[in-house]
Parts: C-alpha cells; structure tokens; sequence
C-alpha cells in the first residue's frame, strides 16, 4: 500500500514583520496561501524510515539532512510504535526560494504518517512535531489560505480566497533565510517600523483582496534584495508584463509572484519570462 500526497507551494501574499522577540525569533504577520505546483511525496509502509529523492531539482534538496527525514523522526519520537516506511520525494520546486519547498516536504510526510498510522492531524504529536521541524510547517500541514503570526506558530482560521492567477518567477539564486532576517538587524524587544497589517475578513470577494494587498507589504523585500539583485531584476520584469497588478516577493526570496487578471494572461506572463529568462524557473499557477 503505497500512500501519495502534494506538497504545494507557500506563497506569501504579505508579509509584515512587527519585531523581534525577546527570545530572538521575528514576529511576523503573513496572508499565506498556496499553489497548484509543488513537489509530491509517496510513502511504501517498511520497518524504517528512509528517503529517496528525484526530479528537476533533487540535487540541490539533498537526502541526508532533509526536512522529511526531520519531520519523520521528530513524529517518531512523539509517537512511540509509528509506523513508518520508505519515502519517495519528486522534488520540483526551487530550493531556498521562499515557498517553503522544504517545509512543505515536511508537513506532507507527517499527513502520510498520519494517514498510516490513523492519526488527525490535530493530534498534539503531529502539531509537535511540525513546530519542531521547521517554523513554516504548521501552516504548511494544512495547505490552504490563512493569516500566520508569530514566529510561524499562530494560525488563524482558513480564509476563503477568489481566483487568483499567478506567475513564480526564480531567477536561480538561492537565499538564505537567517541572512535576510540579520539583514533587518533588529535586536531583541526592537519593533519594525510600519503601518500594521489591514484586517483579512474570513471571506474575501477581488476588490476587497486587492485593497489588502495594496495596504500590505512584504518587509524582507528590501534586505533580500540588496542580498540578491536579481530579486528586483525579477520584479521588475514581472510588472512589466500585461495584466500584472500585483509584483512581490515570497516569504524571504529569491522567488517573486505576479498576479493576472485571468489564466491566460499569468500563461502568456510566464511564457514571456521564460523567453527573455531561459535560465530562470517560471510557472504559472493558481493559489488558494
């Protein structure tokens, strides 16, 4: 019996950074949603835990120190008698990118495990263990649009999106996540200057999206842009492209989204990046 799930892309419509705590982590507040395209993960029940990994970019996720081998173990030791098994990850999305690619690994081979094992996936092992693998995987274990606060842990409840249509655009630059957030250089009890996040109503028709979007912002952008260049080279290709209403950076970078107006224009979008960008990752993709 051979288990199979998605692992879409995170992709951070927002993201506002209010400070640093006390204990070092950066509270954040962030309307996360997720893509159609992502990686996909299998698990074959065995008497343990292995991983296997293909596709376009296997090399750069690697095996050993994978965050599916992390979160599996992790679940392990908060569930003694897990059944576990060989996993198998086609790995398609970008690695240090900013769509929580390995965080999404991970959460999808705690739903595997859970399935397996007849576990909610409200279980406090699981929530555990997904906390203690990574700060995105709580929110990616669920994969569907909600607000995310604190330094990842705070959840709100599933928010009800229009259509949108988007471009992912990665110009091939990996970046690392602590490098931008020592970017910001806020000590400890420091607040982030700023207007505050607006109000993410639980349902929300296009124009109201769009007013929140235009009110909010994403805070790394900047420093992930003076660490990467080509983040605003990115960018700026995006909102030059026909139907763009929306060009902005996801979670800590390098990857940028557009949003269209329908689907053929994000196709045509992500065409044209692939023209003038042979080099670069582009997918066009739905969110929710």
């Amino acid at each position: 019996m051979t288990l199979t799930t998605r692992a879409p892309a995170k992709v951070n419509l927002t993201l506002h950074v209010l400070g640093r705590r006390a204990d070092g982590y950066h509270e954040l507040e962030s309307l996360v949603a997720f893509a159609g395209t992502g990686d996909s993960l299998c698990l074959e029940p065995g008497e343990s835990v292995s991983l296997s990994v293909a596709g376009p970019t296997a090399p750069q996720a690697g095996t050993d120190d994978n965050l599916v081998l992390t979160a599996a173990r992790a679940l392990a030791e908060r569930r003694p008698g897990l059944q576990t098994g060989a996993f198998r990850l086609v790995k398609r999305l970008p690695v240090a990118a900013g769509l929580g690619g390995g965080s999404a690994d991970a959460a999808a081979a705690l739903r595997l495990l859970a399935r397996l094992n007849d576990v909610g996936l409200d279980d406090p092992a699981v929530v555990d263990a997904a906390r203690a693998t990574g700060a995105d995987v709580p929110v990616c274990l669920k994969p569907r649009a909600c607000m995310m606060g604190g330094a990842g842990e705070v959840l709100g409840l599933p928010l009800r999106l229009p259509p949108l249509y988007a471009v992912l655009a990665n110009p091939g630059v990996p970046v690392a996540t602590a490098a931008v957030f020592r970017e910001l250089a806020l000590q400890p009890g420091e607040r982030m200057p700023g207007a505050p996040h607006p109000t993410v109503p639980p349902r929300l028709e296009a124009a109201e999206l769009r007013a929140v979007l235009r009110a909010s912002r994403n805070d790394l952008e900047p420093a992930a842009t003076k660490l990467a260049p080509a983040i605003g080279e990115a960018l700026a290709l995006m909102r030059e492209l026909p139907g763009c209403f929306l060009a902005r950076m996801s979670g800590s970078g390098a990857t940028v989204f557009g949003l269209f107006e329908n689907r053929a224009a994000s196709g045509s979008a992500a065409a044209a990046i692939r023209a003038r960008r042979p080099n670069w990752w582009a997918k066009p993709t739905g969110l929710r």
